[in-house]
C-alpha cells in the first residue's frame, strides 16, 4: 500500500474553524477547491463514495453507462433517495422545488439521469431545476466526440424530466478584456458562475417576487434555458428611481441580448436568435424602468397576451441589494471599484432559438458515433426537441419570427 502526505489544512480553512478572521485568499494560496470554501456542511450533506476512488473500477469517470452503472449499485445497496434526500425533504414545511447541480459531459450525466429519474417518480410535479455543468476546457477530438455524447444524452434524458435545465460552460470561451481571470483556475471560474447563479435565482428566495416560477415556465413548452450575467460599473446611486425612490418589486420588461458573459452557448452567435422567454434579474444596478402590473392577476394575463400575439414573454425582477463579495471572492478578477459594498449585476435566463443550433450539432454527433440500438431513440428524441426552438416550428404555441 503506498500513501501519500497528508494535505496541510489551509490558514483560511482554519480561521474559520476558530472562528477568527480570515487571511486573504490569492492565487498562490489556493490550490483546492476546500482552499476557498466556506460552506458549512451538515453532516449528512458529505457522502463518501468508496467506488470513485483512485485506481478504482469507475475511473476515469467519464462513460455515460458507468454513470447509469454506478447509481444502481449505490441505490440497491442503500435506497439513496431514503438515505440523502427524504431526511432532509421532511423537515420542509413547503417543499417548492429541487435543485440539483451535475457535471452532463462525463458519467455523472448518466448517473444524475438515473437519480432525477427517481425524484420525478417520488416528488411528482414538484419542480426540479438542473444546472447542467459542462467542461468549457479544450480536449483531443476523441475526448471532445465522447463529452457531447454524454452531453446529447443528458440534454434528452435530464431535460425532459426537469422544470428548467440550464447548461453551464466552465469556464466560458470569452471574458471580458477588463477581467482579470485566470481560465485554468477553478475558484476564478466558480466565482463568476456563482455570482451569475446567485443573481438569476434570488426572486426564489424574496417573497415580493413570488411570481418568478410561473414566469419560468413562460409557454409550458420551452425548459431549456441559456445562463447569462453582466457585472456592471459601479455606480453611486444604484436601485433608485430619477426620484429618488428605491425599486424592489418586479415588472415586465423588454429582451436583452448583450451581456457580457454567457455561460451557455458561447459560440453560438445571438444576434439572429429568437428569444422565446426571458426571466431578468438586476441586483444593486440602475436598469431601465419599466412599467407594467404587478399583482400575480395582471402578469398572468400580461404573459398570455404576449403568447397570443407571438411576442417574446419577458420578465424583470429588480433589487437594491448588491451581490456581496465574501472574504472567499476572489476580488482581483473585477475591474470595479469599492467591491466592500458589494458589485451590480444583471443576470437573465433565457430560452431561445440558440438552442436549436446547439441541439443541430448534438444530433449530428450521435448520429454519426453512437451505438446503433440506440441511435434511433437519441437521434429522434433530439430532432423532436430540437423543432420546438426552431424558428416558426411546432413549438406548442404560434410564435412566428418576429
Amino acid at each position: 500500500m503506498q500513501q501519500q502526505p497528508q494535505i496541510p489544512q489551509s490558514e483560511y480553512q482554519k480561521s474559520l474553524d476558530e472562528g477568527l478572521p480570515a487571511p486573504p485568499l490569492t492565487s498562490e494560496t489556493v490550490r483546492y477547491w476546500s482552499d476557498f470554501n466556506r460552506v458549512f456542511y451538515h453532516p449528512r450533506s458529505v457522502v463518501q463514495l468508496n467506488d470513485y476512488e483512485l485506481n478504482s473500477r469507475a475511473m476515469p469517470f467519464e462513460d455515460w453507462d458507468v454513470g447509469e452503472e454506478f447509481f444502481n449499485d449505490l441505490d440497491k445497496e442503500h435506497d439513496l433517495l431514503d438515505r440523502d434526500v427524504r431526511p432532509f425533504a421532511e423537515e420542509c414545511d413547503h417543499l417548492r422545488a429541487l435543485q440539483v447541480f451535475t457535471g452532463s459531459d462525463d458519467a455523472w450525466g448518466g448517473f444524475a439521469a438515473k437519480y432525477i429519474d427517481r425524484l420525478r417518480d417520488e416528488f411528482g410535479r414538484k419542480s426540479i431545476w438542473i444546472w447542467a455543468l459542462e467542461d468549457g476546457a479544450k480536449a483531443q477530438r476523441r475526448n471532445q466526440i465522447k463529452r457531447d455524447l454524454n452531453k446529447a444524452r443528458s440534454i434528452y434524458h435530464i431535460s425532459s424530466q426537469s422544470s428548467l435545465y440550464t447548461p453551464i460552460v466552465d469556464p466560458p470561451s470569452r471574458l471580458p478584456s477588463s477581467f482579470n481571470v485566470d481560465p485554468r483556475s477553478k475558484w476564478h471560474t466558480s466565482a463568476l458562475i456563482s455570482s451569475a447563479l446567485e443573481t438569476v435565482t434570488l426572486p426564489s428566495r424574496l417573497r415580493a417576487c413570488r411570481d418568478f416560477e410561473a414566469a419560468l415556465t413562460g409557454d409550458g413548452m420551452h425548459r431549456i434555458f441559456e445562463l447569462q450575467s453582466t457585472i456592471a460599473q459601479d455606480e453611486p446611486d444604484a436601485g433608485k428611481r430619477p426620484d429618488g425612490s428605491q425599486d424592489t418589486g418586479n415588472g415586465h420588461s423588454h429582451v436583452e441580448a448583450e451581456f457580457s458573459l454567457d455561460f451557455s452557448y458561447d459560440g453560438l452567435d445571438d444576434k439572429d436568435s429568437h428569444i422565446f422567454n426571458q426571466i431578468q434579474v438586476a441586483r444593486g444596478g440602475a436598469s431601465e424602468q419599466t412599467s407594467g402590473p404587478t399583482s400575480t392577476e395582471d402578469s398572468g394575463f400580461l404573459r398570455r397576451q404576449r403568447l397570443y400575439n407571438s411576442e417574446p414573454m419577458a420578465q424583470s425582477f429588480r433589487t437594491p441589494l448588491r451581490f456581496p463579495l465574501l472574504d472567499s471572492f476572489p476580488r482581483d478578477i473585477l475591474p470595479a471599484s469599492r467591491l466592500d459594498e458589494g458589485v451590480n449585476i444583471r443576470a437573465a435566463l433565457t430560452s431561445s432559438s440558440r438552442t436549436a443550433d446547439a441541439l443541430k450539432d448534438l444530433e449530428a454527433a450521435a448520429g454519426r458515433m453512437i451505438g446503433v440500438d440506440e441511435r434511433e431513440e437519441l437521434v429522434n428524441g433530439l430532432g423532436e426537441v430540437r423543432e420546438s426552438y426552431e424558428i416558426g416550428g411546432d413549438s406548442g404555441s404560434d410564435f412566428d419570427d418576429v
